[in-house]
Parts: structure tokens; sequence; C-alpha cells
């Protein structure tokens, strides 16, 4: 597809051209001779270059973005036969009083009884017994082939039965879902058609900038052909949607209905997918997420190919080093990804992972964060052989391990944990003072039971609660206070001034540092 390059002046160039034009408004409002403001201006308007515009770019890709509308299937819920529902506390609207104002208005400009659509009308059911379809949601797309494979994101098509697209001139084709990846937040559909769609391609990840112009097409509202132009704030933003969080951050006008359309560079390549907004009132704010080019490709690819996404799995749990987790391991750096528990049959402890471990490196390269090391695994081809590198017991080592499939369902990632007793005999506790909690042994002979927390410790500040276990410290299994004094006492003689701790919860475990040089 051919594309138009952009204009760029420089930034000296429009500074220089705001300033004479600024000199020019002042001459020719000051009282100077007209002959000279008149000629002044005259040079400024020779001087000034043309004002940037994006209508080249927006009408070499328009014909590719298109507006996705989603039907669902949902079944009558009232006695009309109605399948309406207002979403007001999850109440449907004729649970609402008879005098209410929004009863009055569904019942007004809601669906009609005498409908008898296409689609099954209301109360009746489709041929195979399933709900008539209702649209349910909308959005944005655009091709990436010219044979019709259109992409948008997952939470537009997630519970749909039925898409139709709409196509920039108005024109409204069906499309059927080639696959879709919540992970990622993409889908792909396919438009099967006689015509050769017009289709945008990737940019190149690498050539991205903070400070790039961009601009995003979509439906907002259903205001289908919207565009919006801005600039990249900024590069891989965590906004806690997932583990591959790896976001763009436009401050383009996004809204609802942009979503799962294109984000474009002055070449007319798409740099994201917009997927998410930061927004207090639900509207633009100017600050909207993008999914880069980079990651759609590769998962896009794998959609069209075998519908689903496979990624690579290490099958551990991790959480951050912090600083005080860092000197508590005689780490030199609070980098990595600590490893809270292997998963039963992972590959991670068949390998021989331990609760514990920082893995630090994966085939040389260093992880940051577990972000990283998420990201990193997922993109290595299952049964893939790698080298990590961990930090245990105050050293580095070595391990192999075949990398595995991550699993369809996450709740093969899910462990149960063993119910806490609620009943302890103040006799049994044992006080560790200078860490501000009293402990008891545990029922099942694993750890010891905090029986209470001092409000003022450092304990409480970290967030250990009554009732929660301490299973080990340092990496080292403890059953009684004297197990927790000795170890403490061993990283005091190493010149440690924190110690690790691993507490256990109803809702899983983790690792807390606690310092050990008071008192």
């Amino acid at each position: 597809m051919n594309t138009t390059k952009s204009l760029r002046p420089s930034l000296k160039t429009v500074l220089k051209a705001s300033t004479v034009a600024g000199l020019a408004a002042v001459m020719l409002t000051s009282g100077l001779p007209a002959r000279v403001s008149q000629s002044f201006a005259e040079a400024v308007k020779v001087e000034a270059p043309s004002v940037p515009s994006f209508a080249n770019v927006v009408d070499a890709v328009s014909p590719a973005v298109v507006s996705v509308r989603v039907q669902s299937r949902v079944n009558p819920v009232t006695e009309d036969g109605s399948d309406f529902t207002f979403g007001f506390g999850g109440r449907g609207f004729d649970d609402l009083p008879d005098d209410h104002p929004l009863k009055r208005f569904f019942k007004e400009f809601g669906p009609r009884g005498d409908d008898h659509s296409e689609r099954g009308g209301p109360g009746r059911r489709g041929p195979h017994g399933e709900g008539r379809l209702r649209p349910t949601s909308q959005g944005s797309g655009f091709f990436i082939s010219e044979d019709g494979y259109l992409v948008t994101n997952n939470h537009v098509v997630s519970d749909g039965a039925a898409f139709t697209v709409i196509l920039n001139d108005g024109t409204e084709l069906d499309a059927k879902l080639i696959g879709k990846d919540s992970r990622t937040d993409l889908a792909v559909l396919k438009v099967d058609d006689k015509r050769k769609f017009t289709y945008v391609g990737w940019a190149d990840d690498s050539k991205v900038r903070v400070g790039d112009w961009v601009v995003a097409v979509g439906n907002p509202f259903g205001l289908g052909g919207t565009v919006t132009s801005g600039i990249i704030s900024a590069r891989g933003r965590d906004i806690g949607s997932g583990p591959y969080d790896d976001y763009l951050q436009v401050d383009a006008a996004v809204n609802r209905g942009n979503s799962g359309g294109p984000t474009f560079n002055l070449s007319g390549e798409v740099v994201g997918i917009n997927t998410a907004i930061f927004s207090p009132s639900g509207g633009n704010v100017g600050i909207a997420f993008a999914i880069p080019a980079a990651v759609a490709k590769d998962v896009v690819t794998d959609l069209i190919k075998d519908g689903s996404v496979s990624r690579g799995w290490l099958g551990v749990q991790i959480q951050p080093v912090t600083k005080d987790i860092a000197e508590s391991l005689g780490l030199a750096e609070a980098s990595g990804a600590l490893v809270v528990e292997p998963q039963a049959g992972s590959p991670g402890e068949k390998a021989g992972i331990k609760k514990g471990d920082v893995v630090t490196a994966l085939n040389g390269d260093t992880i940051k964060d577990p972000r990283d090391l998420a990201r990193k695994v997922a993109a290595i081809r299952p049964g893939t052989t790698v080298d990590l590198s961990l930090w245990r017991n105050g050293k580095s080592e070595s391990v192999k391990l075949e990398i595995g499939t991550l699993p369809k369902d996450d709740k093969e990632a899910a462990k149960s944990q063993d119910s806490q007793s609620e009943e302890t005999q103040p006799s049994s506790e044992q006080a560790l003072a200078n860490l501000g909690v009293t402990v008891v042994p545990s029922d099942d002979g694993k750890g010891v039971t905090i029986a209470s927390v001092d409000e003022d410790s450092d304990a409480s500040d970290r967030g250990l609660k009554t009732g929660e276990k301490i299973v080990s410290v340092n990496n080292q299994e403890v059953k009684s206070a004297d197990d927790i004094l000795k170890v403490i006492n061993a990283a005091k003689k190493d010149g440690r001034s924190k110690a690790l701790f691993q507490i256990e919860a109803e809702n899983g475990s983790r690792f807390v540092a606690l310092p050990i040089d008071q008192g």
C-alpha cells in the first residue's frame, strides 16, 4: 500500500516562524508606519513553512479501518419475552418501581414485543434452541491483508456469536472469528468476499520513539471514521492488565469504541492497537494505551495460523526483588525474579528450581523483574532448552530446563491452600519481640502460625497478619520460634540486616524481608 511521507519541520524552524509571526503582529498593531509593517508581513508570509497536515496519511489508511459490531446470543429473562436488561446493581429494569423514570424510559424506547425479525424476536428461540442475537458491543478494527483478515481487540469480540464489519463507505459485511488471545487482548476476524481490501502494514517497533506524531482512526461512541492525532507519550507501560504488559502510551483522543483500532505513524504504518484508556470520567483525558506493533504482529500471525497462541511456560510463581529482599539474600542489586513457589509437575520444578531462588538471567540475558521474565519465557517456543541463572544460598548457579507450553486454563496455576485452625493455645505461644510477632507451632507441622502482630512493628508495616504462617526464613524451613531465631542469628553473623520470611496465607505464598538488627 502506498503511503505518504510526512512533513516534519525542525523545532528551530517552527520557533523561528512563530517568533517572526509574533513580531509581525506587534508591528502591525504598534503604530509603526503602514508601509514598514506591510513589508514585514509579506516577508513573513514567504518565509513561514507550510502547516503540517495528516490528510494524506488519513486518505491512504482510512479504507483499511473498519467498525466492528458484535452480537451475542441471550435467552429471554422477562415475562413478556424481552431480553433487554439494565445494568443497575445486576437487576433487570422490571425490578425497578413502576413509577421509576428509567422504567418508563425503557418501556417506551426498549425492544418491542412485536419484533419478529429474522434473528428470532423476543421470546423466541433460534433453530437450535439458543437465545436470539442482540447487539452487545462495538469497536474498531483494521485489515492486514487484501483477502479480508482484520485485527481487533479480544474484549470487543470475546462474548460474540455474530460479527459485522462496517467499511468506511458504509458497506456492511459478515465476518467470522479466526482466533483470540485474552492475555494480549487481541483477536482476528475474517471477511469472505471477492473484493480486494485495502490493508495496512506494521511499523518497525525499534524505530518508534517517544515524541513521534501518531494518528488514531476508529469508531468512538459509534461515530465511525473518526480521526484524532497526538504523540507517543511513553513506552513500556505496565497498567496491571497481565504479565505481558508492554504498552505504548499515546495522547491522541481515544474513547470507548476506539478499542481495536489502529494508531498510525506518519508513514501510514500501524505502530499500535488501541486497547485501554485511563479516565476518571470515562472519556478521553489524553492518556491511552496501545499494544505495540511488535507484540501484535507475532500474536496475530499465530492466531491466523493456528487459531490460538502457544507460549513458553516456566511454571513458577514469582515476585519482584525489592531492595530489602536483595539485602536479605546478599544480592548486589534489586533485580531479577524471586521464586515464591514452583508448581507441581512444571518445567521449573522438574529442573530443580526452589522457592527462594532468584532468576537473574535467561540464556545470558539479564532479567530485570518478573514481567521481564514472563515476556521472555512466553516468547520462547515450547520444547526449547534454555539456561537459567539463579541466585541461591548466597551464590550464583545455573540450570538447564526445557520450556513447557503455557496452559490454556489459568486454573491449572491455582494451588489450594490448607485452612488454618483458629484455635490456638496461649500457653504454647513464643514471643519474637524483635520482629513484633508471636508464633505458635502449626497444626500440620509445617511452619509456625502467627498468633499476634504488634501494630507498631515492621512486621505490621509489611503486611504480616494473625493467622498467616511463616514456613521458612532465608529459605530454611522453620517449625518453631527457636528455628527462626537460629536462622536470624546466623544471618547477623554474616553481616545481614534483614532476613527473608516466606509467608503463606489463604490467597497464596509471598516473601517479606524483615529487619533483624533491632535490640
